[in-house]
């Protein structure tokens, strides 16, 4: 449903995007990442068309945005940060006017609007100016608008930024039943969210395409992907480093903690190409045949924020511009 082929946008002599590639099919929601200035809301402005890249193509539905833009924009529901409203008009008011700017009228019109007033739970204030409503319930009306016209290709620019815990697990819930039949795209700065909604994800950074994979795969590429903690009562902590140490696959065993209520060691796997090999039933088969007391045996899946930072550079490491 989307296709980005070699994007590159340049403002003046600043390369913002550099050559990004990437595909969103129907049923898929994916999560884009980078940090701030690292080129997420540029490539989303171009995907809509609201920005022309430099070089490069997108395709929407099948349509080339260049060469049919008003067939592919048909297609895509966008919500931008910080969305613009009218703050005069009522949330009725508004939807009515957003429908009819995309070509919806009277009873298509009036349907359009019930149904998306009742999928983003808006009936409390559908009838109060938009500039008398909490952030939650501006953003909530700004989403609407992107879902009038049930368009097949959503691109949603942090779409759970300003509300509580309650409204962002309403939105999530939502924008998973619609990745069932859509193809979703969405940038965010929560890793959470990521694993709350997302079915893969890639990650930019100073305009560039450093990763691409489902959460879980990006996650096992994480630093403490792989290692196995273990708390033992019994032995010798040094004894049991140097047992475990001497595991196949086994890159190093340390002691993090010795006290009375046992001994805790990390025993870090040895990676290859990123990967860890699975170095728990190895430790809990030495720990059987020692006849070891194992108060706890974990094998750590790796967090997304350590991959994140693995593959972006800092902020206070950047050049200016």
């Amino acid at each position: 449903m989307i296709a980005a082929d070699k994007l590159v946008k340049r403002f003046g002599a600043k390369l913002a995007v550099d050559g990004v590639s990437f595909t969103v099919g129907k049923g898929e929601v994916l999560g884009f990442l980078g940090p701030n200035g690292a080129g997420k809301s540029t490539t989303m402005r171009m995907l809509t068309g609201y920005l022309p890249p430099t070089s490069g193509s997108i395709t929407i539905g099948g349509h080339g945005l260049a060469e049919d833009g008003p067939a592919a924009r048909a297609l895509v529901g966008y919500l931008p940060e910080n969305a613009p409203v009218y703050p005069e008009m009522s949330v009725t008011g508004f939807l009515r006017f957003a429908a009819e700017a995309r070509g919806l009228w009277g009873k298509a019109r009036n349907a359009a609007v019930e149904r998306v007033i009742e999928t983003c739970f808006l009936e409390p204030v559908r009838r109060q100016t938009i500039d008398t409503l909490s952030k939650g319930y501006r953003h909530r009306t700004c989403l609407a608008q992107c879902l009038l016209h049930d368009p097949p290709v959503l691109v949603m620019d942090e779409p759970t930024d300003g509300l509580d815990p309650n409204q962002k697990h309403e939105i999530r819930n939502l924008i998973r039943r619609m990745g069932a039949d859509k193809a979703i795209i969405l940038s965010t700065h929560i890793l959470e969210e990521v694993d709350a909604v997302c079915s893969r994800v890639i990650v930019i950074d100073r305009g560039r395409l450093v990763a691409n994979g489902t959460p879980a795969e990006l996650r096992a590429r994480g630093a403490s992907a792989g290692q196995v903690r273990v708390r033992l009562q019994g032995p010798a902590a040094q004894e049991a480093a140097a047992a475990l140490r001497a595991l196949d696959g086994a890159a190093d065993a340390l002691v993090e903690n010795e006290d009375a209520a046992g001994t805790v060691l990390v025993v870090l796997p040895k990676k290859r190409d990123g990967q860890a090999p699975n170095l728990g039933p190895a430790v809990a088969a030495l720990v059987a045949a020692r006849q070891w007391k194992c108060d706890e045996l974990h094998v750590e899946e790796g967090r997304l924020d350590e991959f994140f930072r693995a593959v972006t550079v800092p902020d206070t490491k950047r050049e200016e511009g």
